[in-house]
């Protein structure tokens, strides 16, 4: 089979047993519903408001993409962002360390629950991650390997799509034009950050609100960022998502690699985490999710140690080998729960946001609008076309002629607070409002 089929055809598999696995529970985030919001708005002519209070980050990409998607795709492209980037690990594990190492990096990646949640609630980071492994696994075959003049287009075309999802890759361009010591690729390479601040510009008239937006939203709900906090919680974070047998598979990979002189994984690494690095200490949030990239090449290191010892036979790398996956089998029963609670995690908010969506046409039709958080503001608008998210009040259902409130403590819990909310009640719905709608998620009031 050709390689390209083949690949085609482990993509397809992976994501299909995740979907049966997770019961096909994907979901859209608060993100990404903006992303459709905005990407209707463009196809109707309207230009999209991008500055509706804690707006997320808007990524041009995926703006674009969410022209032609509705949510329905969206939320297939979640299994097919997990599936292709699970084969490309698979790819770069089986070029650098072997098929079994890359088979066995697959396996870590696509377990890790973190991966697991950025990707079943469609956060843009996985098309990202895709991307920028494809631009990887073009270097290698085409660039380091071959010296063929295409990678300079396959690579940094590959980059610069992803540089329009997140602005880490724009690192991954520059060391290529360096690499290839050819100023002449820096056009290709600046394409991204140039097309961001146009688009910026021309929809907000800021070419900067991407990047100031993000910062105020970071400072505004209380995140961590700085280089000091970079120092206090950076570590942890990947320790988050690859947890302590991954984290040592990783130190075990890392030298491994260095002993045979594969420096393009450890550079890829290095590079990643710099990225992160500069954008966090920048200003921008310390997210679990912002290392996703870093956390899929640690896979790989992880991976190729875990197999050497079997591979060489080479008796302390056989010890080093079976130590790990004896670790990984220890810590087994431990990663198992946090996957059966991401299971049950995401089936509930995929069910919830069912009910926001069975709600009757009519719910809404009594204007001004309230709800408790900004959480469903989006998932709203989408619901209830033309219900503009600027016009949603949140936590005054007295201001208002309907309010839309949690049917129980579960849902509040759930789906609409964040654990970073100073404020976790729910308001009191003052007198005169009688339910109009009502299911096992949500309840509907109106003024008599």
């Amino acid at each position: 089979m050709p390689k390209l089929a083949l690949f085609a055809t482990l993509s397809a598999a992976l994501a299909l047993l995740l979907a049966v696995v997770f019961g096909d529970h994907a979901f859209v985030n608060y993100d990404s519903a903006y992303a459709l919001l905005w990407g209707r708005d463009l196809l109707d002519g309207v230009t999209p408001d991008l500055e509706v209070p804690l707006a997320p980050t808007p990524h041009p990409l995926q703006t674009v993409w969410s022209m032609v998607l509705d949510v329905r795709a969206t939320e297939l492209l979640s299994y097919v962002s997990l599936g292709v980037a699970g084969a490309l690990i698979v790819r770069l594990g089986q070029l650098w360390f072997g098929l079994a190492a890359g088979v066995v990096a697959a396996v870590l990646f696509l377990t890790r629950e973190p991966v697991l949640s950025f990707g079943l609630r469609a956060y843009v980071d996985l098309p990202y991650l895709c991307l920028v492994l494809g631009a990887l696994l073009a270097f290698v075959t085409l660039a380091a390997e071959r010296r063929d003049r295409r990678a300079d287009w396959a690579v940094l075309g590959l980059l610069a799509l992803a540089g329009l999802l997140r602005p880490e890759a724009w690192l991954f361009s520059l060391a290529y034009v360096v690499w290839r010591r050819d100023p002449r690729l820096l056009v290709i390479a600046a394409c991204a950050p140039v097309l961001w601040a146009v688009h910026d510009l021309l929809i907000t008239g800021d070419p900067l609100h991407s990047w100031l937006g993000t910062a105020d939203n970071a400072d505004e709900l209380g995140r961590k960022t700085g280089p000091v906090d970079l120092v206090l919680y950076g570590p942890r974070r990947l320790g988050e998502v690859l947890r302590e047998p991954v984290l040592l598979g990783l130190v075990a990979g890392a030298w491994l690699a260095w002993r045979r002189r594969l420096l393009t994984p450890l550079a890829a690494l290095a590079l990643a985490l710099i990225a992160f690095g500069l954008l966090t200490s920048a200003g921008l949030p310390i997210l679990t999710r912002y290392l996703t990239l870093a956390a899929a090449l640690a896979c790989v290191l992880a991976g190729g140690a875990v197999v050497e010892g079997f591979r060489r036979g080479d008796r302390r790398w056989l010890a080093a080998s079976v130590a790990l996956l004896a670790l990984l089998v220890a810590f087994g029963p431990a990663q198992a729960d946090r996957l059966e609670r991401l299971n049950r995690s995401i089936a509930i908010q995929h069910d919830i946001l069912a009910d926001l969506d069975a709600l009757p046409d009519g719910a809404l039709n009594c204007t001004p609008v309230a709800t408790t958080t900004r959480r469903p503001v989006p998932q709203l608008a989408l619901r209830f076309d033309g219900l503009d998210p600027r016009a949603v009040r949140i936590g005054e259902p007295g201001s208002a002629c309907t309010y839309l409130a949690p049917a129980s403590a579960e849902v509040a819990q759930r789906f609409i607070f964040d654990k970073a909310d100073p404020v976790r009640t729910l308001p009191q719905v003052p007198p005169g409002f009688r339910e109009i709608a009502h299911n096992p998620s949500w309840i509907v009031l109106a003024r008599r």
